[in-house]
């Protein structure tokens, strides 16, 4: 049996990757990343809402996230900067996604 070119390689899992895209979108499956983009606003807007007050409980939701982040080696004040920033974004009460147009059935 011959090994594959790395090209092939490639060019197989390109195809794959297309296939699954398709098929999740034909589906409407979300991704992963759409489910935590969603989970996290959730989060967030839990936490401004907690009895523990707002600002406790959004820097125990980021102590745990940014923990769980430096253990996969990322900096630590660069991901607390990135969760202020979204924190900023999600504040307002107005759902910070867009429609996803490519979902829509006709």
């Amino acid at each position: 049996m011959e090994k594959k070119s790395k090209r092939a390689i490639v060019e197989a899992q390109r195809v794959r990757q297309k296939r699954v895209r398709d098929q999740a979108r034909e589906r409407r499956r979300p991704s992963r990343d759409d489910l935590a983009r969603v989970l996290l606003w959730q989060m967030v807007k839990a936490a401004e809402k907690s009895n523990l007050g707002h600002r406790k409980a959004l820097d125990g939701l980021r102590d745990k996230i940014v923990d769980g982040l430096e253990l996969q080696g990322f900096d630590v004040r660069e991901c607390e900067d990135v969760f202020d920033d979204l924190v900023k974004r999600y504040a307002n009460g107005v759902c910070p996604f867009r429609r996803k147009r490519h979902l829509e059935q006709a």
